[in-house]
C-alpha cells in the first residue's frame, strides 16, 4: 500500500476502531442493566401476584402497586423529608472528605501523630451509632448539627483508612527517585502520594456515602424530630404509629433509591477521575 493509500485509510479506520469500541462497551454494559433490571421486574411481579392470590391485608404487606400509589399521593410531604435527610447526608459526607483527607496527610506527614490519634478514629468508628447518637442529640441544643454529626461519625472512618492507606501505598522507589532529586515534601505529596491515594480515597468515599445516609437515617430515628422540616426516617416511624404501612414502604423506597443513587454518582465520579490513567479503570484492548 502507497502513501497516499495509508494516508486515505488512516482517517477511514480510526472512526471505524472508535465504533468497534464503542459497540464493544454497550455490549459489556447491556447484561450488567438488564440481568438485576430482569430480576428486579420479576421480584416485583412475584410480589404483587402473592399478595393478591393470598390476600394478604395492606397493613401486613402492601403490593409494589399500591406502594406507587401511595408515593403518588403524598409525594408532597415525602419529598421534603427526602430532601431534609439528603441535605444531612450530603453534608455529613462533605465533611468527613475534608475532615478525612486533611486527617489523612497528616498522618502520612508525621508518624508520631498517627499512631498516637489513628487508635481513637477506629474507637469512634467500631462505637456503634445507636448508642451515643441519643448522648449527642442531648449535648448539641441545636437537632439539626446533631444529626450531622452522627452522620458525619459514621462516614469519617473509611475515607480517613482508605486514604491513609493509600498516601502510605506510593512505590518506594519513586520515594527514593524524588529525595534523590531534592524534591520537598510538599513536592512528593502532591505528584507522588496524592496521585497514589486518589484511588484508595475514592473506594472509601463509595463507602462512606452509603454510610453517610444510614447515620442520617439512624440518627433521625433516635432524634424522632416532626413536624414540617422532617426526614423519611420520621415519615416510616409516624406510618408505623398509624398504620399507615404502604406509606411507611414508599419512605423506605425513597431511602433505598437514594443510596443506591449515591452509589452510582460517586462510582461515575470516580470511573471519570481515574479512566485516563489508572488501571483500574482502563478498559483493556484486545
Amino acid at each position: 500500500m502507497n502513501d497516499a493509500a495509508i494516508a486515505v485509510a488512516g482517517p477511514v479506520v480510526k472512526p471505524a476502531r472508535a465504533a468497534a469500541r464503542r459497540d464493544a462497551a454497550i455490549a459489556q454494559a447491556l447484561p450488567r442493566i438488564l440481568a438485576p433490571v430482569a430480576i428486579g421486574v420479576i421480584t416485583l411481579l412475584l410480589w404483587e401476584i402473592t399478595v393478591h392470590v393470598r390476600g394478604i391485608e395492606p397493613y401486613i404487606l402492601p403490593s409494589p402497586l399500591l406502594i406507587a400509589q401511595t408515593l403518588i399521593a403524598n409525594w408532597g410531604s415525602l419529598q421534603v423529608s427526602l430532601w431534609v435527610t439528603l441535605q444531612t447526608t450530603a453534608l455529613a459526607l462533605i465533611v468527613a472528605v475534608v475532615l478525612g483527607v486533611s486527617l489523612a496527610i497528616l498522618f502520612t506527614q508525621s508518624k508520631w501523630v498517627e499512631l498516637s490519634f489513628f487508635p481513637y478514629a477506629v474507637i469512634l468508628q467500631v462505637t456503634p451509632i445507636v448508642a451515643i447518637a441519643p448522648l449527642i442529640i442531648i449535648w448539641v441544643n441545636d437537632t439539626r448539627i446533631a444529626l450531622l454529626i452522627c452522620a458525619w461519625i459514621v462516614a469519617f472512618f473509611p475515607i480517613l483508612s482508605n486514604t491513609t492507606l493509600g498516601l502510605n501505598s506510593a512505590d518506594h522507589n519513586l520515594l527514593n527517585l524524588f529525595q534523590l532529586y531534592g524534591a520537598s515534601r510538599f513536592q512528593m505529596l502532591r505528584f507522588l502520594r496524592l496521585p497514589a491515594a486518589m484511588p484508595y480515597f475514592l473506594g472509601g468515599l463509595r463507602i462512606s456515602g452509603g454510610l453517610a445516609l444510614i447515620g442520617a437515617v439512624v440518627a433521625e430515628f433516635v432524634a424522632g424530630t416532626g413536624g414540617q422540616a422532617s426526614g423519611l426516617a420520621y415519615r416510616i416511624l409516624e406510618s408505623g404509629y398509624q398504620l399507615q404501612i404502604p406509606k411507611m414502604f414508599a419512605a423506605l423506597f425513597l431511602i433505598s433509591l437514594s443510596g443506591v443513587c449515591i452509589f452510582l454518582v460517586l462510582t461515575l465520579v470516580s470511573h471519570l477521575v481515574l479512566r485516563r490513567w489508572h488501571e483500574s479503570a482502563i478498559r483493556r484492548e484486545n
